[in-house]
């Protein structure tokens, strides 16, 4: 069965106070209504200083969302670690591995935009050392015992509920993402589909003597957006996916590799293009995809039209979704 993916980055250009608080509680309320009807896993990210709203907390919403849900996992993808302080994040991401039975996944990357390390007086040519610092200071303190941190003797508690620590990805896509997460012996996840990186990170687990795993996006990952009437849609909401799109290449330079990389700069080029995709429900299903990757709140679109993505996705083509895989 395919994995079904609902994804939030909780971006509204044109938001205030009051509606970007009103698109919050929507994403908690799709989440747990998606976690209700079945979906596999809430995806929500991290980016700093943006001025359409893109969220900066990912675990502050993976909170609200395990209050709200039973099943469902949260996977941050991803958060951007040399900018966090290791020691508080394993208590963060403990706590919540303790609230949620153990349903959150942590990737962690370095990130491609020099000014959130400005904005974090974080040193931009320091990033590789501080992110090996951040994912061995991980793995120390999840064990409960006392180890050496900058010169001092510390100890993290609580102890997570999963064991031997939460669910910890390496994302990127260069071959030193690859070689840390073989070296440390983490899951790699690559930011688009690379499989000569995946090779790469075999090679690299074997000269290091230790285990993984990849979890990689397919060939084709496309955000989707399901509706009766797609060309309604695309005739009345085509610009918050071109937002979206813009703001994405506007950051990726020409060594970013990433499974969501748009070159249009019109709404018909976007719709050509595939990357985003509004589909009928039966359109979706053909689609034959490994994994269903559901945006129904993408650049600011209105909550409401959301709700209608989410509804039709939940009980038009997931249940058809679980036949084939029957």
């Amino acid at each position: 069965m395919p994995v079904s993916i609902v994804r939030f980055n909780l971006v509204d250009p044109a938001a205030t106070p009051e509606s970007l608080s009103a698109r919050y509680k929507a994403a908690v309320e799709m989440a747990a209504y998606a976690d209700d009807r079945g979906m596999s896993t809430v995806q929500t990210e991290e980016h700093h200083g943006v001025a359409n709203n893109w969220l900066p907390s990912p675990f502050t919403f993976a909170g609200a969302v395990f209050g709200a849900t039973r099943r469902i996992a949260v996977t941050v993808s991803a958060i951007i670690g040399p900018l966090h302080d290791p020691l508080r994040l394993a208590e963060d991401i403990a706590v919540l591995d303790l609230l949620s039975g153990g349903r959150l996944v942590t990737v962690a990357g370095i990130g491609y935009r020099p000014e959130e390390y400005g904005q974090f007086d974080v040193e931009w040519k320091r990033r590789g050392k501080l992110q090996d610092e951040l994912l061995e200071t991980l793995l120390a303190a999840w064990t409960g015992e006392e180890f050496e941190y900058r010169g001092r003797t510390v100890r993290v508690t609580p102890r997570p509920f999963t064991q031997p620590h939460p669910l910890l990805l390496v994302g990127g896509s260069s071959k030193a993402a690859a070689r840390r997460a073989a070296r440390l012996g983490l899951p790699f996840f690559p930011s688009a589909h690379l499989p000569e990186l995946e090779t790469y990170y075999k090679e690299q687990l074997l000269e290091h003597g230790t285990e993984g795993w990849t979890m990689m996006p397919a060939a084709v990952t496309p955000l989707l957006h399901v509706a009766e009437d797609p060309d309604r849609v695309w005739a009345e909401h085509g610009e918050h996916f071109l937002h979206e799109a813009l703001t994405y290449a506007s950051w990726q330079s020409g060594d970013i590799k990433s499974a969501v990389r748009s070159g249009a700069t019109t709404v018909d080029e976007l719709r050509e293009e595939g990357v985003y995709r509004i589909l009928t429900p039966d359109q979706c299903v053909e689609q034959g995809l490994d994994s269903y990757v559901l945006h129904p709140l993408a650049g600011g679109m209105p909550i409401d039209e959301g709700w209608r993505s989410l509804h039709l996705f939940c009980e038009s083509v997931l249940p058809r979704l679980d036949d084939q895989g029957a």
